[in-house]
């Protein structure tokens, strides 16, 4: 039987390059193809394998709260903002012991589902799985790629692959670190020095929704014809 995970979605930041939008309104909250983004990724979850769905908030929380009125979703409320890792960490008592799936709110997927992908990959002897994707597969991504693939699995700095900001990660590491503000890079980097960071590469389209002129080439994704 597939092991079941709890989930967090990364819903606290503020936005800023999302402005104007995100002026008046929390980047989860912005509109894409007549959903929200937050509502695009709380899609993924609808999985056996999920076992609760977390939200991380903090900038104009309140309306994420009013948006998820109702939704079988906790909320992990941050003040200040404690970015990927330390949001993690804060939101340990609401997501359990073991593994848990991240993903982040401000990317939309065409494809096979991001979280069933990482389920069916995962490992009992991972310590994280990040979910990968190859730059020709992308849309509105600004930067360089952040890891390459080994033949085993784990993973190394490079530009050959982007993350998605989908991953299952174990978080007994997390007490490791001393900063109550930080990424999950630092984690990350724990991980790869022992060998138990690992990826594995998702087969279908990702666009990167981080700014106002991202919207329409992520519709324009969502509606292209499957090739």
């Amino acid at each position: 039987m597939t092991e079941r995970f709890p989930v967090m979605l990364f819903a606290a930041g503020r936005g800023t390059r999302m402005a104007p939008l995100s002026d008046d309104r929390p980047k989860p909250l912005i509109v894409v193809d007549d959903r929200t983004l937050l509502d695009h990724a709380l899609d993924q979850t609808n999985l056996p394998c999920i076992s609760r769905r977390v939200v991380n908030v903090n900038y104009l929380g309140d309306m994420v709260r009013l948006h998820l009125k109702g939704r079988d979703v906790a909320i992990s409320a941050e003040d200040p903002v404690l970015e990927t890792g330390g949001g993690l960490r804060h939101a340990l008592p609401l997501l359990g012991d073991g593994p848990v799936m991240t993903m982040n709110t401000d990317a939309v997927w065409k494809g096979p589902n991001p979280l069933a992908v990482l389920a069916q990959a995962w490992q009992p002897e991972m310590e994280g799985l990040l979910l990968l994707v190859p730059p020709a597969q992308v849309k509105c991504h600004t930067g360089r790629g952040d890891f390459s693939l080994g033949d085993d699995g784990r993973l190394n700095r490079a530009p050959d692959l982007i993350y998605t900001g989908a991953q299952i990660i174990r978080t007994e590491r997390l007490k490791e670190i001393g900063d109550k503000v930080f990424s999950l890079n630092a984690l990350w980097n724990i991980m790869a020095e022992t060998g138990g960071l690992r990826g594995v590469t998702y087969s279908g389209q990702w666009c990167d929704v981080g700014r106002p002129d991202s919207i329409p080439v992520a519709e324009a994704m969502l509606h292209a014809a499957d090739v």
